[in-house]
């Protein structure tokens, strides 16, 4: 119990450190996010239910976006240290005035959006009919309360995250699963589909609870406060504004994508999203891990006007997300039949789910490296305080990748040979709603024009002469992705007789046999050509794990 207090109040100040911290964490709450998929998909199928499901998150998801941006780490953070670093009480009354203005809104914008729900989801989601919507306006309903719990969350995010404390702020997302894990389990076969609403509020309370030691502990814990500091209040506006448009337009673009996948067919809003939160899987491992354990080392570099540290300290995790990307990225596309079968091929999840699934996904896992550099270079922006230019890419990428999906389904749909090509290559042909994976493929698209507008910009508003080794990382990464991937699909085809493909043991061992073989491959390149990233992965756990020499450590001492 000792060394769990330890671990609760430890600092991390190192960012290879937290970002292992994070990502070990992060990998645990996503096997859960994993099981809980697997539980729904299984249980559930791909399906009007399961539609429902996801589709009723899609309001309560934009309303928390537009409240918790207000109160985000990326926005709070620089203002909290420089009001703690004055004086603990300025401190204390930021935060207070910060959690009653949010208090109050969210709970405005709930009381506005339950009387307002039926007519927004008749809107939204076209291809439903009546009693579709009914059951998607109940559980919205419901998973109302869910921002003003994450919203609280947030909060004490940023004051966990302020103090290094990465530990309890990883463990709220696992905590957050276990809730909807519980719902699954429990509530549903109680309550009915209303029941998995209830498991998302269970999970919101969890992700809030979890972190409440370590606010009491710094004596943080926000309260109401009834004479606000307008001044404070107004900048803080000012600075949350453009990065609350910015989120905002991802959901939206989400949402605009989730009610085009309600009229190509019934399960097609489920295998959009069973795909999304599989490339999540990965994009929450590296790209969050990397860009929430840079932040406040960012912020601090900037706040002291330490420009040099401050662009090292983004351009070399940019080489490290570069370095673990790409090799995941070529074993989830080689082995992406395996993977969605395996995690959520059971009960009602038919085959043409599968291999609709495993389509969207290798889509969607293309653009991965590129989300999470933007992820990086996003925070970058917000650490200096210049909030506005990302907003502005981030619109204009919005508007064209929504427009883009409009586009490749139509394309899709009107062109036989096109389509004929597409589902050839992704294995789908004869496949109902295979127009779905078009949505996966306007998004990736997306993702790459947005990380075009956002270097080039980032370049010319952070202007710096060293290339940091980001091309040499580049060309060292892709070629051992290849191997990777080259090995694994060999092995993958030369071994398939030895495994009995028709059991989910089987694929499991399969796949997992291949990939490791590919990875052994990569792993030994990467040796022979003493690749700085994976000298530096080696040196971050020896520090923290074997308290050992270290064998290599980057120039920004990452």
């Amino acid at each position: 119990m000792e060394k769990i207090k330890r671990l609760f109040n430890k600092e991390f100040s190192i960012i290879s450190e937290a970002a292992i911290v994070l990502g070990i964490f992060t990998f645990l709450s996503q096997i859960l996010g994993i099981f809980r998929d697997r539980l729904l998909a299984g249980n559930i199928g791909a399906g009007e239910a399961l539609d429902i499901y996801y589709a009723s998150f899609r309001i309560p998801d934009l309303l928390f976006t537009l409240g918790a941006s207000f109160i985000s780490v990326a926005i709070l953070m620089p203002f909290l240290k420089k009001k703690l670093d004055d004086s603990y009480k300025e401190g204390k009354k930021f935060l207070d005035d910060i959690f009653t203005i949010f208090f109050v809104f969210i709970i405005i914008a709930s009381a506005i959006l339950f009387v307002l729900l039926p007519i927004i989801t008749e809107k939204l989601f076209p291809g439903f009919d009546g009693e579709t919507l009914k059951e998607v306006i109940l559980l919205s309903r419901i998973m109302l309360l869910s921002p003003l719990l994450l919203g609280i969350s947030n909060l004490f995010a940023t004051i966990t995250q302020s103090f290094k404390k990465f530990f309890v702020y990883a463990l709220s997302p696992v905590f957050y699963n276990l809730g909807i894990i519980v719902g699954i389990l429990f509530f549903y076969p109680l309550f009915g589909i209303t029941g998995l609403a209830y498991g998302v509020i269970l999970g919101a309370f969890l992700h809030v609870f979890i972190q409440l030691p370590v606010v009491l502990k710094q004596n943080l814990l926000p309260k109401f406060s009834f004479t606000i500091s307008w001044g404070d209040i107004k900048e803080v506006i000012y600075h949350s504004l453009p990065r609350t448009l910015t989120l905002s337009m991802s959901k939206i673009v989400f949402l605009v994508f989730v009610s085009l996948a309600s009229l190509v067919s019934s399960g097609a809003i489920s295998i959009f999203n069973l795909s999304y939160n599989l490339q999540s899987v990965p994009l929450s491992i590296i790209g969050v891990s990397y860009s929430v354990a840079a932040f406040p080392v960012l912020v601090d570099f900037f706040n002291n006007q330490n420009y040099e540290k401050f662009i090292s300290h983004v351009m070399i995790p940019i080489r490290q997300i570069i370095f673990w990307s790409l090799p995941i990225i070529t074993l989830f596309v080689v082995l992406r039949a395996q993977i969605v079968r395996v995690i959520l091929g059971a009960g009602n999840f038919t085959w043409a789910d599968t291999r609709l699934t495993a389509a969207s996904l290798a889509l969607f896992i293309l653009s991965v490296a590129a989300q999470s550099i933007i992820l990086l270079l996003i925070r970058a922006y917000y650490a200096s305080g210049k909030t506005w230019k990302p907003l502005w890419i981030t619109l204009s990428s919005s508007v064209i990748t929504v427009i883009l999906a409009f586009i490749f389904v139509r394309i899709f749909n009107a062109l036989t040979p096109f389509q004929i090509f597409i589902e050839k290559l992704l294995r789908i042909e004869g496949v109902a709603g295979s127009s779905v994976v078009m949505l996966s493929l306007a998004f990736s698209v997306g993702m790459f024009i947005n990380l075009y507008w956002l270097w080039k910009s980032f370049r010319k508003d952070f202007i710096f002469f060293k290339n940091y080794g980001i091309k040499k990382t580049l060309r060292e990464s892709l070629l051992s992705s290849l191997i990777i991937g080259g090995v694994t699909y060999l092995v993958l085809n030369l071994t398939d007789a030895l495994f009995n493909s028709s059991k989910t043991l089987g694929v499991f061992a399969h796949g997992f046999f291949t990939g490791i073989i590919g990875i052994l491959m990569g792993v030994l390149f990467l040796i022979f050509i003493k690749n700085k990233e994976f000298l530096s992965f080696l040196g971050a756990l020896e520090r923290k794990f074997w308290k050992r020499k270290v064998i290599y450590q980057d120039d920004a001492g990452i």
